[in-house]
């Protein structure tokens, strides 16, 4: 009985014909992945040189190891066996190789499990995302509703929320926040005197670096830096830890005993982001001065008496209830940001990296979109 090796470079798998409508294929050696195995491609040339096969056998007296690399290349040979009505015999094979075969076949592929690679045409996804942002509006709307009624229901003192939760968060998101803050905050401070510096120094006014950097910073920028740095370090904490109690389903049970989460969870979350906002605004306000004054110090040699004298003549109360209202406004975006990912999150562990991703994504989408309103609106109202 002659052999014909199939792969040159590999003396595991042989083929023979005993005649001419039966195919023996010969297993050798290791079968493992971490082993230099043929093609299934290189089989099928063989398979497809006998027109009139009608039956395939293994012989599996020369394996010396194996794992799921030799069921997948059985799997392949019995899918092309199939197509082409040839009989498969699986009784040469290893005992737990033919056990794990018959489980695997047991139940059949369910028609329709595995998803078409083909994308669909452009305007049904595009139907489908309109659908979907549709469908997150509504939850948005409804999650905002629930919201204010806790606030509600906070007023009127009949809220059902534990105050040493609240003082734990108004830790967490006060001073605990207080490094990266400051170390933010100094750097946009460093960049806004910097640029001013350059350009101030040209006609010989560089202490107006002092105004430039302390109005940018009471009035917007001490707001915005703070929230951006919230909305990536609390918000998506509060979405990981709510996404994670989803699916332990751990907000399910809080339902079930008649406790509302949006009180027990989301109210002392919202409400501790709302106390630290501005507390964390000012000093912000207050580091962004230090680094302007660090750079007109050292680069534009000003006095720093007479540095914090003009910062002090431009300073206006006005602007820094400006800065305090933004980040009041801010405190409430990025804590319903956080919950309302965390609440919608699925019921797996990559849903709540998703859930983490999309709170910090529209935390700080929010900050933008609200920075243009309350700027327009304060641009009209003149102040």
């Amino acid at each position: 009985m002659a052999i014909e090796s199939i792969d040159q470079t590999s003396s595991h798998l042989k083929l023979s014909n005993p005649d001419s409508t039966t195919l023996v294929i010969h297993l050798t050696d290791d079968w493992r992945t971490t082993s230099h195995l043929a093609a299934f491609e290189n089989v099928c040339q063989g398979l497809e040189t006998m027109p009139s096969l009608n039956k395939v056998l293994f012989d599996a007296s020369g394996l010396t190891g194996w794992d799921s690399k030799l069921l997948t290349f059985v799997l392949k040979v019995r899918g092309w066996c199939d197509d082409r009505k040839v009989d498969l015999a699986l009784e040469g094979l290893p005992g737990g190789v033919q056990r794990l075969l018959h489980l695997a076949l047991a139940v059949p592929e369910r028609q329709g499990a595995r998803k078409d690679a083909e994308r669909q045409p452009f305007f049904p996804r595009v139907g489908e995302k309109a659908l979907q942002v549709y469908a997150s509006a509504g939850e948005m709307l409804a999650f905002l509703g629930s919201a204010c009624v806790a606030f509600g229901q906070l007023l009127k003192g009949k809220a059902s929320f534990r105050r040493s939760d609240l003082m734990l968060f108004v830790q967490e998101s006060g001073v605990q926040a207080f490094g990266i803050v400051s170390l933010v905050s100094i750097l946009v401070g460093l960049i806004f005197a910097f640029i001013g510096a350059i350009q101030l120094k040209t006609f010989g006014a560089q202490i107006y670096v002092a105004d430039l950097v302390g109005i940018a910073m009471v009035r917007v920028m001490g707001a915005v830096m703070a929230g951006i740095i919230m909305a990536g370090r609390t918000g998506a904490n509060y979405a990981a830890q709510l996404g994670t109690m989803q699916v332990n389903e751990e907000i399910d049970a809080l339902q079930t005993l008649g406790i509302s989460p949006m009180e027990f969870l989301v109210l002392p979350r919202m409400m501790a982001l709302i106390l630290m906002m501005p507390l964390l605004c000012v000093y912000a306000d207050i580091m962004g001065i230090l680094g302007g004054l660090i750079v007109g110090v050292t680069m534009l040699d000003l006095n720093p008496v007479v540095y914090l004298n003009e910062t002090k003549a431009s300073f206006n109360m006005t602007n820094l209830w400006i800065g305090l209202i933004y980040s009041a406004m801010f405190g409430v975006i990025i804590a319903l940001s956080g919950c309302l990912r965390g609440i919608q999150c699925g019921r797996s562990a990559s849903a709540v990296g998703d859930a983490t991703t999309s709170a910090v994504v529209t935390g700080i989408v929010s900050i933008i979109i609200a920075t243009a309103i309350l700027t327009v609106i304060f641009s009209i109202l003149n102040v």
